[in-house]
């Protein structure tokens, strides 16, 4: 029972805070930073001769998407990162840096609503602490794509050694699809830790974001249901459906991760 009691005044606290409206702004900058982010991973992978990776983070990126998201704006960014951007100090590219850097900052502006934080920290060290989570993941995103790729290497020469453990090739979705989950399980501790202002343990940010893989899990199928059943967004929005589908589902994806921070704070207020 007490569970509900704090579960409906985190759903309270998320409604007087505009959560509705500040999920909107999320939505969109995320979507805005997305290309943004690829384009500079693509130079920094160019700058280190691994451009074949970017397909790789991609991938990952998009494995737990429901298709009918992901395939549109992988896509378009496959299409974008065409073009060679093979230095990574061009004014292009660090425009780009700067571009996916308000995506972070969307995120920081929600979770500090969320926590109930006004933040005293100064404009330019608050901006630059967005590039550097810019930077790392690419950085962790690459790393990551490079053990992909690797894996399978691995795998043939283990297969070849040891033929037996072929009839286990068809477990690689699955491990590809808990990489995904492992990858966003670690990216929510990591903003919810040190993004927004104040100081957190990591007992009190557990509850929160294990709500919003939760809410992610749940909602991405739903919504591929939906999609596949219900909707008729191209009638509605012509050829405008794939990226008004994309807005839609990221703006639900961000309720969920607003509504995880609420229910962090509602427990941390709960046990005070």
């Amino acid at each position: 029972m007490k569970i509900f009691l704090i579960m409906w005044d985190a759903v309270e606290h998320f409604i007087e805070d505009d959560g509705m409206a500040i999920a909107s702004h999320v939505a969109l900058s995320i979507l805005m930073a997305l290309f943004p982010f690829m384009i500079f991973l693509t130079a920094v992978a160019g700058f280190f001769g691994t451009e074949e990776l970017t397909g790789q983070v991609t991938g990952m990126l998009f494995d737990v998407w429901p298709e009918e998201v992901a395939a549109p704006i992988a896509r378009e960014i496959n299409a974008v990162l065409l073009v060679p951007r093979g230095d990574i100090l061009t004014f292009g590219a660090l425009f780009a840096l700067y571009l996916a850097s308000n995506g972070v900052d969307a995120l920081r502006i929600a979770l500090n609503r969320a926590y109930r934080m006004t933040d005293t920290r100064n404009f330019f060290l608050v901006k630059l602490q967005s590039v550097g989570f810019v930077v790392l993941g690419v950085i962790g995103l690459l790393a990551l794509a490079f053990v992909i790729v690797l894996g399978p290497l691995l795998w043939n020469a283990a297969v070849n050694l040891l033929p037996f453990l072929d009839e286990f090739q068809r477990h690689f979705t699955v491990l590809r699809i808990a990489i995904g989950i492992s990858v966003l399980f670690l990216a929510l501790l990591v903003v919810h830790f040190w993004l927004p202002a104040g100081r957190r343990r990591l007992v009190t940010v557990l509850p929160g974001i294990g709500l919003t893989l939760a809410l992610w899990l749940a909602g991405g199928f739903g919504f591929s249901a939906y999609l596949q059943n219900f909707a008729s967004y191209t009638t509605t929005y012509a050829g405008l459906a794939s990226i008004m589908i994309a807005i839609i589902y990221l703006y639900l994806a961000a309720v969920a991760f607003i509504l995880g921070a609420e229910f962090n704070a509602a427990i941390a207020e709960d046990t005070h």
